[in-house]
């Protein structure tokens, strides 16, 4: 009883509270580039969605009425039966060229995305493929488009019971991204990408020129370094800015071509990736070009 007395007593320690959930995350390349990403809110997707359906379903109109247009010029009769071809097939084909063109694009977002300030991103920090981007909108049919189909066949034969299963489908897939911190629908999960912010810093066009030549030179050795694929790596540190992530980035550049000049982090990038953009055009002017640092042609 004495021992028991004892730890009832023993003064039990404060839960710490867990700090929320910024929504930062780390996106660590293949090349070793930690970047950091804010993923997009339940919100913005949603919205971003609903403005891509209410730019389609206007395609949709627009569609409609130029097939009005013609057959009126044509006099048929059958326009009901055009119509509902057009939304039927055209919406099919229309809502996934939609979504997988412009997520192919380089901005990887659609023009709903974009106005919401987000792109769709490889949560391996890789390159995002066309396999990861056909597959997460093929998902969206078995997620979205499917369940809404028994809604608006109802009265033409579709039993009660299937439209509540359609219902509670709808209502799984929909809240889905409530449950996991990353805000990932099941596309996402089967496809290996998630929805984050897009940088809000742009890359200046006189980027190579923010580098005085006194601050940093560079030998033809140590420009051969890298290649393209690192360049692009390089822009995009330099895009977002992140400070802890810059003195990684010049720190390993450093090492690699052993540099021991003393400009700081920003400075020293700038420079590099001037020279190394510079560079890389004046090989590619000579019908070379490397694709990566381990190119050696």
């Amino acid at each position: 009883m004495t021992a028991l007395a004892a730890r009832l007593r023993r003064p039990r320690k404060p839960r710490v509270p867990k700090p929320p959930d910024d929504g930062w995350r780390e996106f660590v390349t293949p090349e070793g580039v930690d970047l950091r990403l804010k993923m997009g809110s339940y919100g913005e997707r949603a919205t971003a969605f609903l403005l891509d359906s209410l730019i389609i379903l206007g395609a949709l109109l627009a569609l409609t009425l130029v097939a009005f247009a013609a057959l009126w010029r044509a006099g048929g009769d059958w326009g009901m039966e055009v119509v509902a071809i057009i939304w039927m097939v055209g919406a099919f084909a229309l809502r996934n060229f939609y979504f997988v063109f412009f997520e192919l694009r380089p901005g990887a977002a659609t023009p709903g995305k974009r106005r919401m300030g987000l792109r769709v991103v490889a949560r391996d920090g890789g390159r995002l493929t066309a396999d990861a981007v056909f597959a997460r909108n093929a998902m969206r049919e078995i997620e979205v488009f499917l369940p809404a189909m028994f809604f608006l066949s109802r009265g033409q034969g579709v039993d009660a019971w299937l439209i509540g299963l359609g219902a509670i489908w709808s209502g799984v897939f929909l809240v889905f991204p409530l449950f996991n911190r990353d805000r990932l629908r099941l596309g996402d999960l089967a496809a290996g990408t998630c929805v984050v912010h897009a940088p809000k810093r742009v890359l200046r066009p006189d980027l190579a020129r923010d580098a005085t030549a006194g601050e940093a030179a560079f030998t033809d050795a140590q420009l051969d370094a890298y290649g393209i694929k690192e360049l692009h790596v390089l822009e995009e540190v330099l895009r977002i800015g992140d400070r802890k992530t810059l003195a990684e980035v010049a720190q390993r550049i450093r090492a690699k071509i052993a540099w021991t000049g003393d400009a700081h982090d920003r400075a020293f990038l700038q420079a590099y990736y001037a020279a190394l953009r510079g560079r890389l055009e004046q090989r590619m002017l000579f019908g070379r070009r490397r694709a990566d640092k381990f190119d050696r042609g």
